[in-house]
């Protein structure tokens, strides 16, 4: 059973950075596509980055320039780097992991941006 757990989010100010880390059981991450996502209430979940296993990224058009997504295959753990957070970018944060045959879904970290 494949577990992913997010961790690192939490209340910040606009302006500030947080630097969230996905964790997995075993090494997952190697050879599938890694993305973090992000829902607020009553809105659908929606893409914030992804990784692919040769290492090339896909961004949000609203993170670009600000959010960075990077994988440590040693560590079994893929990360992103959020830079320059607007009270837009709160929300719950999930990682998922896009296999051949599942996709694999983290309990999900909370961002707050408020001042």
């Amino acid at each position: 059973q494949v577990q992913l757990v997010e961790s690192g989010g939490g209340l910040v100010q606009p302006g500030g950075s947080l630097r969230l880390s996905c964790a997995a059981s075993g090494s997952i991450f190697v050879t599938n596509v890694v993305g973090w996502y992000r829902q607020t209430p009553g809105k659908q979940r929606e893409l914030v980055a992804t990784i692919s296993s040769y290492g090339s990224t896909n961004y949000a058009d609203s993170v670009k320039g600000r959010f960075t997504i990077s994988r440590d295959n040693l560590k079994n753990a893929v990360y992103l780097q959020m830079n320059s957070l607007k009270p837009d970018d709160t929300a719950v944060y999930y990682c998922r992991v896009t296999t051949i045959s599942n996709i694999y879904w983290g309990q999900g970290t909370q961002v707050t941006v408020s001042s």
